[in-house]
């Protein structure tokens, strides 16, 4: 009796860092009761939690009941299935997805109309796996089996369909690897997407610079070719 009182006790310590944390994520958020009472992303999560644990005691119509109920409530569609671990942050929340095989590790932060979804009809692995740190912008979708290691950060709009090493950022249609670091903690993440490195823009740049470069060459050898010619004629006569 006294070790599930102090398990409980400690659960509820865990819970409530987690929402503190949750609430240093947002500058939006004011306090940790505004998290608990009125963030959708965070009640989503909450009822995943007693979800999944009717899916993995096989209630399995309870548990896709109960995650029906909680996508009509919050607007957050998280199968019962999916793996979901600690401190995961789903901002605003609507029109977020979640499939059946997805996983995701902790200090994962998913903004709204992400897609963790699936390509294929067989079963089993079909969902993407987010290792820790990786955070997903709005309107993002990753797709299929693949993993994206630790602190990934995918920007707004791309769709990823690859896998991602860790430390990497991906933005694109489909997702391109535009930048990546080996240094511990990997790249911190910014909202502010129209600072991005633009990779098409990037090659489009080279290109111009190279076509430049090329026309300043031929311009040095017409040059050189009419000195050349000159010289011949004077040598010929046509000169004198």
């Amino acid at each position: 009796m006294l070790e599930n009182i102090k398990k409980a006790l400690k659960n509820g310590q865990s819970f409530w860092q987690d929402l503190k944390t949750l609430q240093e994520r947002d500058p939006a958020a004011q306090s940790v009761w505004e998290v608990l009472l009125l963030y959708p992303g965070v009640h989503a999560v909450m009822i995943h939690r007693v979800s999944n644990f009717l899916w993995r005691k096989k209630f399995l119509f309870a548990a896709r009941a109960l995650s029906q109920i909680s996508r009509n409530i919050t607007g957050v569609e998280i199968h019962p299935g999916a793996k979901i671990g600690r401190r995961c942050f789903i901002d605003h929340g609507m029109g977020v997805v979640i499939g059946e095989t997805a996983e995701i590790g902790d200090d994962v932060t998913l903004y709204h109309q992400v897609t963790l979804g699936g390509v294929s009809l067989n079963v089993g692995k079909r969902h993407p796996t987010l290792k820790n740190n990786v955070v997903v912008g709005a309107g993002a979708k990753v797709l299929g089996p693949i993993i994206l290691e630790e602190n990934v950060a995918v920007g707004a709009g791309s769709v990823v369909v690859k896998e991602v090493p860790k430390n990497s950022r991906v933005v694109g249609v489909p997702g391109r690897i535009i930048q990546r670091t080996n240094e511990e903690g990997g790249l911190k993440y910014n909202l502010e997407h129209s600072k991005l490195p633009d990779p098409i823009a990037k090659a489009i740049k080279t290109l111009f610079d190279e076509v430049h470069e090329l026309k300043k060459l031929h311009k040095e050898i017409s040059s050189s070719q009419k000195e050349g010619d000159s010289e011949i004629d004077f040598i010929d006569g046509s000169g004198i």
